[in-house]
């Protein structure tokens, strides 16, 4: 059995992979979506802009999966925690990308009604520009 393409993925897989990575990473599920790019771009760096497009296109699918999750809650009166969202809307899904509260940030700004699409707008600018850094600081 030949295990060597494991370790070295043809572009398309490693596309692939790196788009269900950074889905998957985005919700709820664990993942590390950047570990992934990183290591992808090691191995083709031809491929920067396609894996910048598509680990950002993940991601924020992956974040608008929460959004639509968390519209499906019932409204009540809005918790502290929240007020913060409120304030600042969609814009505040800039920081979706951020561990630990971005999760929390695309599930408040869909329980809160949120403008969807200004949420898809500002939740994919964040995470591209983590990306951008991710592939920047890569040397690529």
């Amino acid at each position: 059995m030949d295990f060597s393409g494991l370790l070295d993925p043809s572009p398309e897989a490693g596309i692939a992979g790196l788009f269900v990575a950074s889905f998957l990473s985005a919700t709820l599920l664990p993942g590390g979506s950047e570990a992934v790019l990183y290591a992808l771009l090691r191995l083709h760096p031809h491929l920067a802009v396609a894996a910048l497009c598509a680990a950002t296109v993940g991601n924020t699918l992956g974040g608008l999966t929460t959004y639509w999750m968390a519209r499906l809650i019932p409204a009540r009166e809005l918790p502290p925690r929240l007020d913060w969202v409120r304030r600042y809307g969609s814009a505040s899904l800039l920081l979706a990308w951020a561990p630990l509260i971005g999760d929390a940030l695309c599930a408040a700004a869909g329980w809160l009604r949120l403008n969807w699409l200004a949420c898809t707008l500002w939740m994919a600018a964040g995470k591209f520009a983590r990306y951008a850094a991710i592939v920047w600081l890569g040397g690529v």
